[in-house]
């Protein structure tokens, strides 16, 4: 491995401390936790028991609050897994949890496929990505730079 492949493995493995507070409802679940050495995301569990109708969609209790350092996000994402075998999905994917919210996190969960879809306490639901933040400081102007794109919008770049 060269050096720079090296450093990068090292930055991208140091972990960001983030305080977990296990509420009522997560009394007996499992803190989320990643499921091999190189998944990018931690399962996250559902505590409480739903039935979720096709079509519809709920906010699922998972039974923790997160203190997440100022200067990252952790991203709420869809389980493969759910989503192709299922078509369950987590609607506004990703979802954030910001820095500064200390509510109890749920997951936002759609049923998209045909079937009812039973979540049971303890079912994995979503995966969480803690993700660096960085924020954009606007300026407004009167005219923007011109692109070969210019201000060609969805699908304008090919199928």
């Amino acid at each position: 491995m060269s050096s720079e492949i090296e450093e990068t493995a090292v930055v991208a493995s140091m972990p960001v401390t983030i305080m977990v507070k296990r509420l009522n409802n997560g009394a007996n679940l499992p803190l989320p936790a990643y499921e091999s050495a190189g998944a990018a995301g931690m399962d996250i569990c559902a505590a409480e028991n739903i039935t979720l109708r096709p079509g519809r969609r709920a906010a699922i209790a998972t039974g923790f609050a997160f203190a997440i350092p100022y200067g990252f996000e952790v991203q709420v994402r869809p389980r493969s897994g759910l989503a192709l075998k299922h078509g369950i999905s987590v609607l506004n994917t990703p979802g954030t949890v910001d820095s500064d919210y200390r509510g109890e996190v749920k997951v936002i969960l759609a049923n998209l496929g045909e079937e009812d879809f039973a979540v049971k306490i303890g079912d994995r639901i979503a995966q969480i990505v803690v993700t660096p933040v960085i924020h954009g400081h606007l300026v407004e102007v009167d005219q923007l730079n011109d692109t070969p794109r210019g201000v060609g919008g969805f699908g304008s770049t090919g199928v």
